[in-house]
């Protein structure tokens, strides 16, 4: 079953954007689900290297140890074939009403959606301070905060909704404009 809108959120490392789509999916109870992209980036690339699929998952320091390498290799498969972990993370779907993903990061997922899925898409870019990402454990990496899969969106101005979740305040405002966006 097709889904009647999908969200999409945007955003850098540690701005907030897997907490965003667990608060809006609470809101929303049995209307939606949450869909990831790096699902089954991590889960082929767990497989091809014989690595911990949970651990890759987490949001601890094993991934952190593989996420560049990651990067290449998902960069590699996308060469061939642009939206090929957007359509395997479709196919998770169980069917609801609304399907939220997480972790758009590059110009060729949102295009992928909106061709394979026209009228439904709406797309937010999730923003937060560069000292609350820091209070939230992200630290400046080569190689993975200066490459595409982390900065392609950075001049992408075709949002439906920019919010800003840098404290508590801000973040219950975001989450009602978003759940305005989705009525």
């Amino acid at each position: 079953m097709e889904p009647k809108i999908i969200l999409l959120l945007s955003g850098k490392r540690k701005s907030g954007k897997d907490y965003i789509a667990e608060k809006l999916q609470n809101r929303l109870e049995d209307k939606a689900e949450i869909l990831r992209i790096s699902e089954p980036i991590k889960s082929h690339y767990a497989s091809y290297l014989n690595l911990n699929l949970e651990e890759l998952l987490s949001s601890n320091c094993y991934k952190e140890t593989y996420r560049q390498e990651m990067i290449i290799w998902s960069d590699e498969v996308r060469k061939k074939d642009p939206g090929y972990f957007c359509n395997l993370a479709c196919s998770k779907a169980v069917g609801k009403d609304i399907w939220i993903f997480s972790d758009i990061r590059r110009k060729t997922d949102i295009h992928w959606f909106r061709t394979n899925y026209p009228g439904k898409i709406k797309t937010v870019r999730i923003l937060a301070n560069q000292d609350v990402r820091i209070a939230r454990g992200w630290v400046y990496t080569e190689g993975v905060d200066n490459v595409t899969s982390e900065c392609d969106l950075d001049d992408w101005n075709d949002w439906n909704l920019q919010v800003n979740n840098n404290d508590e305040a801000s973040l219950k405002d975001s989450i009602d404009k978003i759940l305005d966006l989705l009525i």
